[in-house]
C-alpha cells in the first residue's frame, strides 16, 4: 500500500518562507517522478513543481519560478517544496503526487498514481 504523508498546514506572512514535506512509504521511491500541485478556493488545481526520478531535473509553474524549489531526499523517501517570498496568492491546499509514468509533461494530473492528503498553506498580507 503506497502512502504519501504530508506535513501539517501552516500560516505565514507575505514575504516569508515555508518548507512542505511529503514522506513516501510502500513504494519504490527512486523509480517514481514527483510533483507538487495546489488548489486555491474557487480555482482549478494547478501544477506548482515537478522533479525527475533521479532528482536532477526540475520543473516549475510560471507563477512560482524563482521563488519555489522542489527537491528529494532519497535516504528518507521525502519530497520537499521550499517556498520563499510567499505572496497572498500562494494561499491554497498543496498536494504532493507520484507517478511511475515519467517522460511526459509533469503537469498532467491524470498521470499521477498517488496523492498526498493535502497541506493548507495560508499567506496573509
Amino acid at each position: 500500500q503506497v502512502q504519501l504523508v504530508q506535513s501539517g498546514g501552516v500560516s505565514v506572512q507575505a514575504g516569508g518562507s515555508l518548507t512542505l514535506s511529503c514522506v513516501a512509504s510502500g513504494a519504490p521511491y527512486s523509480r517514481y517522478c514527483w510533483g507538487w500541485f495546489r488548489q486555491a478556493p474557487g480555482k482549478e488545481r494547478e501544477g506548482v513543481a515537478g522533479i525527475s526520478t533521479g532528482g536532477s531535473t526540475t520543473y516549475y509553474g510560471d507563477s512560482v519560478k524563482g521563488r519555489f524549489t522542489i527537491s528529494r531526499d532519497f535516504a528518507n523517501n521525502t519530497l520537499y517544496l521550499q517556498m520563499d517570498s510567499l505572496k497572498p496568492e500562494d494561499t491554497a491546499m498543496y498536494y504532493c503526487a507520484a507517478r511511475r509514468q515519467c517522460g511526459i509533461p509533469w503537469t498532467l494530473q491524470r498521470t499521477y498514481d498517488y496523492w498526498g492528503q493535502g497541506t493548507q498553506v495560508t499567506v496573509s498580507s
